[in-house]
């Protein structure tokens, strides 16, 4: 059994909390912080208080931003909406360097499983959105798993009367995955070989 003094064992306790660190990594994370120079240890520091300090929710979309409105909303073409789940999925598609519209984050898919229902999520922001009048196609991009296609037959289904195009990303994207662990081409081939719903 390991032992470690208390400041280790408490730094390892906090970086075994982040998603997909384990025990060891947490060891290895807190021995690197150890050997860091006092002002490496202070930026890195800073910058996980100033990323909580800084970084919220744009009102418009969703996604992360350090001012009200992000940037996407604020310059690209507001008639072609991209829905995803999270705000990491936003960063994901962007990288393809494909995409000009703005995107809605949902925070969230219905699973009633665990005690998600359409409430719990964005979708009454989505619908004033696309209510406003100037959307002309709404693209659900959430993951190809079970709650990711529920969600988006269910927001598909209350869009349809309001008129505008929905459409679904292709499935070169593998059944079950996460979007932050496609490739770029299946990701971008994906996008651009949607389908309506």
């Amino acid at each position: 059994m390991d032992v470690f003094i208390e400041p280790i064992g408490r730094l390892m306790n906090e970086f075994s909390k982040l998603p997909g660190v384990g025990r060891k990594t947490a060891q290895r994370y807190a021995y690197k912080v150890i050997s860091m120079s006092e002002s490496e240890a202070r930026a890195f520091a800073d910058a996980i208080v100033d990323v909580k300090h800084k970084v919220h929710f744009c009102k418009v979309c969703g996604s992360f931003t350090e001012e009200d409105v992000c940037g996407i909303c604020r310059t690209r073409d507001a008639s072609t909406i991209c829905v995803v789940k999270e705000p990491k999925d936003v960063s994901v598609l962007e990288k393809l360097h494909e995409y000009k519209g703005v995107y809605h984050v949902l925070h969230g898919v219905i699973d009633p499983m665990n005690g998600v229902t359409p409430n719990d999520i964005k979708i009454k922001e989505l619908l004033a959105r696309v209510g406003e009048g100037n959307v002309k196609e709404v693209i659900m991009a959430t993951n190809p798993d079970v709650e990711g296609e529920a969600t988006a037959m269910y927001i598909a289904k209350l869009l349809k009367p309001l008129g505008v195009k929905v459409t679904r990303i292709a499935h070169g994207v593998p059944v079950g995955s996460e979007l932050e662990y496609a490739d770029d081409v299946t990701l971008a081939r994906a996008l651009l070989e949607r389908k309506e719903l």
